[in-house]
C-alpha cells in the first residue's frame, strides 16, 4: 500500500540533504590536502600535479551541470537525481582506496560529477513542487543549505584529520548517499514525469563540455594566486598553453552558439509542423540550451547579475586568506584566522539567504537584489578604504559580515527569476545555468585578480624605499618583508574598490528585474 504522499517541505528537506552533502564534499578538501599528497607520496618537485586533486572537481563539477540539468528535463528529476547520488557514492567509494595521484583524481572526478548534477536538480525540483509565488523562500532555504555545506566542509576536515584520517570523509559519505537515495526513491516518487518525445542533443553536450573544459583550464592556469599565499610568490608566468586554451575555448563556444541556433530553428519548425498535424507529437531533438531563453523577461539581467556576483565573490574569498598570511608570520595561526573571518561571511551568507527568499515573496526581485548589491558594494567599499597591515581582525569581521549579507540576500531573487522565465520543460537546464554562470564568473575573476594583481604589485613594488645595507643585513630584510607586506596590502585594497564598482555594475543590471506577475 502506498505510503502518505510527502508535503513539499519533506521533498525540499530530502534534496536539500544531498545539496549539503555536495557542498561539503566540495570544500573540505582544502583542509585535508597536505596530508593527502603525504599519504599519495607526492614528491615536492611535482606539487604542481597535486593542484589537479582541487582543479580537477571544480572543472567536472561544472562541465556535468548543463548536461544533467537538461536530462533531468527529458528522462525526470527522480531518475537523474538518484542517479547522481550513485555517481557521488561511486566516487566515495573509490577515493579512499586509491593508490595513486591518478587513481585519486578519477574518483574525485566521480563524486564531482555526481555533486554537481545534485544542485540543479534539487532547484528543478523546487521549481516543480513549489508554485510561482512561494518559490523564492524554498530557493532561498536551498542556497542557505548549500552556504552552510561550504562553511561545514573545512571545519569538518580538519576534525576528521585532527582524529581520524581524510579516509573517513569517504568512509561516511558511503550511508549519506544511501540514505539519500532511500530518501530520494520515496520523496520524489510523484514528481511530473516529462512527456514529450526527445533527443538529447548530444553535439551542443559535446561542444559546450569541451568549451567549459578549456576555458576553466585556462583561467585556473591564469588564476595560481590562490595557492601561493602572496603575489610576491609568482614569479612565473601562467603556462605557454594557456592562449591556445583560451582560443579553443572561444572556437568552442562560437561553435556551441550556431548548433543550439540551428537546432531552435528546426525546433520551430516541427512545432509548427505538429500544430498542422493536430497535435501530434514528433520526435525532435531540442537545442540543449534553447537560445530564446535569453529573450524571456528577467532571464537575462539575473543570469548577468549572477555572472557579476560570482565574479566578486571569489575576490573576497582569495583576497582574505592573502592579506591574512601577509599579518601571520604562523601558518597555522594564519589559517585559524582566515578561517574565522571566512565563516563569518559565509555564515552571514546563509542567514540572509533565506531572508533573501522570504522578501522576495513579499516585494519581488527587484528590490531585494539592489538591496543586497548595495551591501556588497558598501562592504567591498569599506574594505578597499580602511584594509591595511594594522587592520584589526575584528574590524575586518564586521565588514565581512555585511559584505556576506549582501551576497546572500542575491541568491534567492537571482535564482527565482531564473527559474521563473523558463517554460516548465525547462527548468533543469535554467537551474544548471544558475549555478555554472556563477561559477564561471569565480574563475573569470580569480583570473583578473591574478593579472591586476601581478601588474600592480609589480609597479608598486618599485617604490618601496629601502635602506642602504648590505642584502643580507637583518635591518634591510625587516625593511624589505615590511615594504612588501605593505604592497600586498595596497594592491588587496584595490582589488576591493574594483569589486565595489562591479556590485554597481550589477546593480545597474538589477534594475531591468522586473516584478512577477504572479509574485
Amino acid at each position: 500500500m502506498r505510503t502518505r504522499k510527502p508535503s513539499p517541505a519533506a521533498i525540499l528537506g530530502v534534496v536539500a540533504f544531498g545539496v549539503f552533502v555536495a557542498a561539503d564534499d566540495l570544500t573540505v578538501v582544502s583542509t585535508m590536502l597536505r596530508q593527502i599528497i603525504f599519504d599519495l607520496e607526492i614528491p615536492l618537485t611535482e606539487l604542481n600535479r597535486a593542484a589537479w586533486i582541487v582543479n580537477a572537481y571544480l572543472i567536472a563539477y561544472v562541465v556535468v551541470m548543463p548536461f544533467v540539468g537538461r536530462l533531468s528535463d527529458m528522462w525526470g528529476r527522480r531518475a537523474v537525481y538518484i542517479g547522481s547520488l550513485v555517481l557521488f557514492l561511486a566516487g566515495s567509494l573509490w577515493v579512499p582506496l586509491a593508490g595513486s595521484l591518478q587513481s585519486f583524481i578519477l574518483g574525485r572526478v566521480l563524486t564531482a560529477l555526481g555533486g554537481g548534477a545534485m544542485v540543479p536538480v534539487a532547484m528543478a525540483v523546487v521549481g516543480d513542487i513549489y508554485p510561482r509565488d512561494r518559490r523564492a523562500r524554498a530557493l532561498g532555504t536551498l542556497g542557505a543549505v548549500d552556504t552552510a555545506g561550504w562553511v561545514w566542509g573545512p571545519l569538518y576536515g580538519a576534525f576528521l584529520i585532527r582524529f581520524l584520517s581524510w579516509h573517513w570523509q569517504f568512509y561516511l559519505n558511503i550511508p549519506l548517499s544511501l540514505l539519500g537515495i532511500a530518501l530520494a526513491w520515496w520523496a520524489l516518487a510523484d514528481l511530473p514525469a516529462p512527456q514529450a518525445r526527445e533527443r538529447l542533443d548530444w553535439g551542443g553536450t559535446a561542444v559546450l563540455a569541451v568549451a567549459l573544459i578549456t576555458l576553466n583550464v585556462a583561467l585556473l592556469n591564469s588564476g595560481d594566486v590562490q595557492t601561493t599565499g602572496s603575489f610576491a610568490a609568482l614569479s612565473q608566468p601562467a603556462p605557454p598553453n594557456t592562449t591556445l586554451f583560451y582560443a579553443l575555448a572561444a572556437v568552442s563556444f562560437g561553435l556551441f552558439v550556431m548548433i543550439e541556433w540551428w537546432l531552435g530553428r528546426h525546433q520551430a519548425s516541427i512545432n509548427q509542423l505538429e500544430a498542422v498535424a493536430n497535435g501530434s507529437q514528433i520526435t525532435t531533438t531540442p537545442p540543449l540550451i534553447d537560445l530564446r531563453l535569453f529573450r524571456r523577461p528577467n532571464f537575462t539581467p539575473a543570469v548577468l547579475v549572477n555572472f557579476l556576483v560570482g565574479s566578486i565573490l571569489i575576490i573576497a574569498m582569495v583576497n582574505v586568506p592573502l592579506l591574512v598570511n601577509v599579518l601571520e608570520f604562523d601558518t597555522q595561526q594564519a589559517a585559524l584566522a582566515s578561517g574565522f573571518l571566512l565563516s563569518g561571511m559565509t555564515l552571514a551568507m546563509a542567514v540572509t539567504s533565506f531572508v533573501g527568499g522570504w522578501q522576495t515573496e513579499k516585494h519581488g526581485y527587484r528590490p531585494v537584489t539592489a538591496v543586497g548589491l548595495l551591501l556588497c558594494a558598501l562592504g567591498f567599499g569599506l574594505m578597499g578604504l580602511t584594509w591595511s597591515v594594522d587592520t584589526a581582525y575584528g574590524q575586518m569581521a564586521w565588514q565581512l559580515v555585511i559584505l556576506g549579507s549582501g551576497f546572500g540576500l542575491v541568491i534567492a531573487p537571482v535564482g527565482t527569476a531564473v527559474i521563473n522565465a523558463a517554460p516548465e520543460t525547462q527548468r533543469g537546464i535554467a537551474a544548471s545555468l544558475v549555478i555554472v554562470l556563477r561559477l564561471m564568473g569565480m574563475s573569470v575573476g580569480l583570473a583578473g585578480l591574478t593579472a591586476w594583481g601581478l601588474r600592480r604589485f609589480d609597479e608598486l613594488r618599485q617604490l618601496i624605499i629601502l635602506p642602504d645595507l648590505p642584502l643580507a643585513d637583518p635591518a634591510y630584510q625587516n625593511a624589505l618583508s615590511a615594504g612588501l607586506a605593505r604592497v600586498t596590502a595596497d594592491v588587496l585594497a584595490e582589488t576591493f574598490v574594483v569589486s565595489a564598482l562591479v556590485a554597481v555594475f550589477a546593480l545597474l543590471m538589477a534594475l531591468w528585474l522586473k516584478r512577477d506577475t504572479a509574485v
